[in-house]
């Protein structure tokens, strides 16, 4: 559900938005897609594999990629060990202001 909010909000705002309930699809569409996107929205815990390990992989292919990472089950204590960086850190519960304003913000950046 939270997924489907985040979409109907930042496609409202113009932002061209793909959505995947899947990490491992979502990095074959990120493999597969020129240009490459310039931001990637993730969430922090997945089933497949988590929203760190989803961001690295896309790093590694296009390391200009920013990011932008959603959690309701973490804190920003979770980027300290990480060796890839998060522009945005979003804890739930965020209302979809406050998420197309974090985007707005770290494509600004």
């Amino acid at each position: 559900m939270l997924l489907d909010l985040a979409e109907v909000s930042l496609m409202a705002d113009g932002y061209r938005f793909k959505k995947f309930h899947d990490p491992a699809l979502a990095f074959k569409a990120f493999q597969d897609e020129t240009p490459k996107p310039i931001l990637l929205l993730t969430y922090y815990q997945m089933d497949s594999m988590n929203g760190i390990q989803l961001l690295t992989l896309c790093k590694r292919a296009h390391p200009t990629l920013k990011v932008v990472m959603v959690s309701g089950t973490a804190g920003t204590e979770v980027l300290n060990d990480m060796t890839e960086r998060v522009d945005r850190f979003l804890p739930k519960p965020y209302k979809p202001r406050e998420l197309a304003e974090a985007v707005r913000a770290v494509l600004a950046g």
